[in-house]
């Protein structure tokens, strides 16, 4: 069934050269073009649209007003912004509105690559109520003590990319929206920027400065207090999926994009499960801690999402990931890590580290939360990976011990410390 898109702009020009420009796709789609926000919201009133794509600098409604009536109005409507003289701030304005942000002129290739990734992913999202729910989303909830840091790094007089790249390594939420930016055709990328630390680099300190302390991107989670104990839990098996997903990549002599890649989409898989907690909390709740068989088994929690929600979290993750831009390998990752042989990949990839990873942290974690993924031992031995295994859970337990020396010495120098102080104390009193 073709899909429908509303195209909107005041410039009578432009709308002529979109039609002509787009004229090749009309097996695919079915395009109405309008001029005015008034005319916008008249038009999906009166029949269902997949995206709108809008400019954002209009007369009497401009795009993010529009964009805002629709998201209320409409919320599963997929939001684009295609502008060529907003500025910076208008950008920021919106991006709580908008899905993902083109520049004019546009490749019209690249509109449709882009409309035809998102459109792909969000068509395996079968329950339509969850896919409201995702294409509501402002941003992903943030851990309040990661933020708190985020906060004081950028209150500094010059916050280095790498230090704040540091921080926002640690927080799922933080990264996603940061990698939606970067890859904004607005900022200027190319619309594959799977780095963390190259996004950071695209966008700069001030623009994160401007979205964290101004525009309030980067929502703390004030949910049920029962859900929040999740989201540490949730965070910390995200970053050492994301750090054994590295250490898989270099082992394996890769590139180092793909490297980093491997870090990104380890941080992202379980994106997912954090749009459950967020917009669902009492539902996911109740799913992740079912305790009887078979969520109480290692790799079923998939099974009882699906039951339960008529799709998995993988799937709502990598819907997300989708229509907010991100590069299509770390959707993939994201779509694919329970079950990599559905991908049909046939080489080393970010999904190949992903899921050994995501597997092998998940073996020894104790919460119902993250214990859902049993290794695909087939797709790994089609792939010839099958003895490198027991390699990479030896990383695993290598990098585990490290971090646990590195603790204890931490928890010993601040006793040292502690000690001379009282020490100090206890002489200055008896003198």
């Amino acid at each position: 069934m073709p899909k429908r898109l509303l195209f909107v702009d005041d410039d009578a020009m432009i709308l002529s050269g979109l039609r002509r420009a787009l004229h090749g796709m009309r097996g695919d789609w079915e395009m109405d073009f309008v001029g005015s926000g008034e005319a916008a919201l008249r038009a999906l009133d009166e029949k269902p649209y997949d995206a709108i794509i809008t400019d954002m600098r209009m007369p009497v409604m401009d795009g993010a007003q529009l964009l805002e009536h629709t998201k209320q109005r409409h919320p599963d409507v997929m939001r684009m912004v295609l502008s060529g003289q907003s500025s910076r701030a208008a950008l920021y304005r919106s991006l709580s509105l908008t899905h993902q942000f083109l520049s004019k002129p546009c490749d019209p290739q690249e509109l449709a690559s882009r409309l035809t990734q998102a459109f792909a992913t969000r068509d395996l999202l079968a329950n339509q109520a969850l896919k409201t729910i995702v294409a509501r989303l402002k941003s992903l909830p943030s851990l309040p003590i990661i933020y708190e840091e985020l906060t004081a790094a950028l209150r500094l007089e010059d916050p280095s990319i790498a230090q704040l790249e540091r921080i926002i390594a640690k927080d799922v939420g933080m990264a996603a929206k940061i990698l939606q930016l970067a890859n904004s055709a607005f900022i200027g990328a190319s619309g594959r920027v799977t780095s963390l630390l190259q996004a950071m680099s695209l966008i700069g300190t001030e623009a994160v400065r401007m979205l964290v302390l101004s525009v309030h991107v980067f929502s703390q989670f004030d949910g049920n207090p029962k859900v929040a104990a999740y989201l540490p839990v949730l965070w910390d098996h995200s970053v050492s999926t994301a750090s054994l997903a590295q250490h898989i990549a270099t082992s394996e002599g890769v590139a180092k994009p793909l490297v980093e890649e491997c870090f990104t989409a380890g941080l992202l898989h379980d994106v997912g499960k954090a749009v459950l907690l967020s917009e669902m909390p009492v539902e996911y709740r109740l799913i992740v801690e079912r305790k009887e068989p078979p969520a109480q088994e290692v790799g079923e929690l998939e099974s009882t999402e699906r039951k339960l929600l008529g799709c998995t979290h993988a799937e709502i993750g990598a819907y997300l990931m989708s229509i907010w831009g991100l590069p299509l390998p770390l959707v993939r990752a994201v779509a694919f890590h329970h079950c990599p042989a559905a991908s049909a990949e046939t080489e080393f990839s970010s999904l190949t580290a992903v899921h050994a990873a995501d597997a092998i942290v998940a073996s020894v974690d104790s919460s119902p939360l993250n214990r859902d993924t049993r290794i695909d031992l087939g797709y790994l031995e089609a792939l010839g990976f099958g003895p490198k295994v027991e390699v990479w859970r030896g990383l695993f337990a290598a990098d585990t011990a490290a971090k646990q020396q590195a603790m204890e010495e931490k928890l010993a120098a601040e006793k040292r410390v502690k000690e001379s102080a009282s020490a100090a104390k206890k002489q200055a009193s008896s003198g």
